[in-house]
């Protein structure tokens, strides 16, 4: 990032072009009404490089600003990767967020590029039309970041039918494993773009998004869409399954996983005011904790979305009144986000 890119904020609304910096985390953002604001570096995307945006400037004098001083080395020799033991396997995503959720029938919509792994990619996104392929957006996305790639519009969703991700994937300046290169094509299923509940919670972005998985754990996704009469096609098939599903993995000392959303307790809510769901939630969360009162350092992490507090609010509720003994705090924010809260047995 450097003086001059139009950037967008990407945990709140708003956004504004880089007028300094302070230090090497904090940039100074002046938004639409001339207002300096300092915001982390790394909770900023640049979505129109400094020389593009300089063109569409005013020629009236910038403002002064402080600007960090000069150093020897660049700032990527200061970017230091977070690796995480999950990070070693590759899980790439695209991500599609409308701009005003509000007007979904019209509004413009992002497209990020989501490297949830230890390393750099290097990558080209595509899409195709009928004289062949169209390259919308080639570079290099860092370890555990997210990058934005282009705006469009609902009129350019028609282009957008067929999309490729190709990348390879390496570390700087120290060994790492060997990955096979991608060349992933997906469909996307452009109505869901028009219907709001296409647009769901995620772990990656304060707003709802529809994600696409390119790679997962080191393997591709094949080519799929998955339409509303597949969804009911696959319920009636299936065979009748728990309705909580508790998960224990190994890796993570057996720490236990339930998910308190309303469509993962039930299979139909019609009828079901939203106290009688919340009364439904807070039945199971109870039958869960009793089950594992006695099981001493058992942890047990449950997903509560983070929608508008409700939930966990009433589950602390529920903790410092019927079960003061035990241990809670908020669960891995890179495991889960900001929707999960994690109890300890003691």
């Amino acid at each position: 990032m450097k003086i001059g890119d139009k950037v967008r904020f990407l945990n709140t609304t708003g956004g504004g072009v880089v007028k300094g910096f302070k230090g090497k985390d904090i940039a100074l953002v002046e938004d639409e009404e001339g207002f300096d604001i300092p915001v982390l570096i790394r909770e900023c995307v640049v979505i129109e490089p400094a020389n593009d945006a300089q063109v569409r400037q005013s020629s009236k004098p910038a403002p002064e600003v402080y600007q960090a001083p000069a150093t020897n080395h660049s700032a990527e020799e200061d970017y230091e990767v977070e690796e995480t033991k999950e990070g070693e396997q590759l899980s790439v995503y695209l991500a599609y967020l409308p701009i005003d959720i509000k007007s979904i029938s019209t509004t413009n919509l992002e497209c990020y590029l989501i490297n949830d792994s230890n390393y750099y990619l290097s990558f080209n996104y595509m899409s195709r039309s009928d004289k062949g392929w169209t390259s919308r957006s080639v570079g290099t996305i860092e370890p555990n970041t997210k990058l934005f790639l282009e705006e469009f519009s609902k009129v350019d969703l028609n282009d957008l039918e067929h999309i490729c991700l190709q990348f390879f994937a390496y570390k700087k300046g120290k060994v790492f494993a060997l990955k096979n290169t991608y060349s992933v094509e997906v469909r996307l299923d452009t109505v869901k773009f028009y219907k709001l509940h296409s647009f769901k919670e995620n772990d990656y972005f304060e707003d709802e998004a529809i994600l696409y998985p390119i790679v997962r754990r080191d393997l591709a996704e094949k080519e799929l869409v998955i339409s509303a009469e597949d969804i009911e096609r696959a319920m009636k098939e299936k065979e009748p399954r728990p309705r909580i599903q508790p998960i224990v993995k190994k890796e993570k000392n057996h720490i236990l996983e339930v998910d308190l959303h309303i469509q993962e307790l039930l299979d139909n809510t019609a009828g079901l005011s939203s106290g009688d769901i919340l009364e439904y939630q807070l039945s199971k969360f109870r039958e869960i904790m009793d089950q594992n009162l006695k099981n001493k350092g058992q942890k047990i992490v449950f997903i509560h979305g983070k929608g508008d507090g409700v939930l966990k609010a009433a589950l602390m509720k529920e903790l410092n009144k019927s079960y003061k003994t035990v241990y809670s705090q908020d669960a891995s924010f890179r495991e889960y986000g900001y929707g999960a809260t994690m109890v300890t047995i003691k």
